[in-house]
């Protein structure tokens, strides 16, 4: 089972651990092993896509023996190194009421989840340079990340909701100000449409990086949308799902901070070291 204090409704990225940096070394792993089957990322990320769309597809193929398909490689493979981290997933669909079965994110899978993640670990490889490299470089955070024990003090500006600072264990305030210390203007999606805000960018001329943090089903569909517009986009998920889409009400969530420096090009140890608030951080937002 997942660590109990940090469950997930079908997802926990801590699995048995405290953090979620297992995870991040067993995808790895898997990514590592799965490209070993395909002709190069970009093939290997068309297949998984494809692959994805069809859960009842992917159940039968999971419970068969394993045979030299790369479609079974795929998935009994991803199943094996990242199973520890969807245990919770099973229960989850079996609960879901009647009406709840034709949503396709609160329906999403087993097979689906595993599939999902290693999408984002590879357009995360193919896309953090050129992510990096734009001139203007966006960031979307979940309300989520927010402290659950204060008023949230966020208010519109520019595309959408920005931090304040009002609370020193807020997520969503270390997010922004790792974001910032890169170049990268962090909003909390409140009311922006992304499908929207891309096509009046690219109209305007403006040829932005996305970044997006999401649980694993929602992050995928935002990375799609940016990659089918052409915008280089890279995404780190929640460390699990536990918001009121999901639970019915907002539990406290986290995303791995190690793991967003890094994507963001930290190279060094202390790069990536654990955020120390500063409310001069902040200044200029009220």
């Amino acid at each position: 089972m997942s660590n109990g204090s940090f469950v997930g409704r079908t997802y926990s990225l801590y699995g048995e651990g405290n953090n979620s940096d297992a995870y991040y070394h067993q995808l790895r792993i898997a990514s590592d092993e799965c490209l070993t089957h395909a002709g190069s990322i970009e093939d290997l990320i068309s297949f998984v896509r494809k692959l994805s769309k069809n859960k009842w597809s992917l159940k039968r193929i999971a419970s068969a023996t394993a045979n030299a398909t790369i479609e079974s490689y795929l998935v009994h493979q991803l199943c094996m190194e990242l199973s520890p981290f969807t245990v919770s997933a099973a229960d989850h669909l079996r609960e879901l009421r009647f009406s709840e079965r034709f949503d396709r994110t609160l329906s999403t899978s087993v097979e689906q989840l595993h599939l999902y993640m290693l999408e984002i670990e590879l357009q995360n490889r193919i896309n953090s340079k050129s992510f990096r490299d734009c001139d203007t470089k966006l960031a979307f955070l979940p309300h989520c990340l927010r402290d659950l024990t204060t008023n949230c003090q966020s208010a519109k500006r520019g595309e959408d909701h920005v931090c304040k600072g009002c609370s020193t264990v807020c997520n969503l305030k270390a997010v922004s100000k790792a974001l910032r210390r890169h170049g990268i203007q962090p909003y909390i999606w409140m009311t922006a449409n992304l499908r929207v805000l891309l096509k009046r960018l690219s109209t305007e001329g403006k040829h932005p990086g996305i970044l997006g943090i999401a649980c694993v089903p929602e992050l995928v569909s935002g990375m799609r949308m940016c990659v089918k517009a052409r915008v280089p986009v890279v995404g780190i998920p929640l460390d699990a799902n536990r918001c009121a889409r999901w639970w019915g009400e907002f539990y406290y969530n986290t995303v791995n901070l190690r793991e967003l420096e890094k994507l963001l090009g930290a190279e060094t140890l202390k790069q990536v070291a654990r955020w120390q608030p500063h409310q001069d951080d902040f200044d200029g937002l009220d």
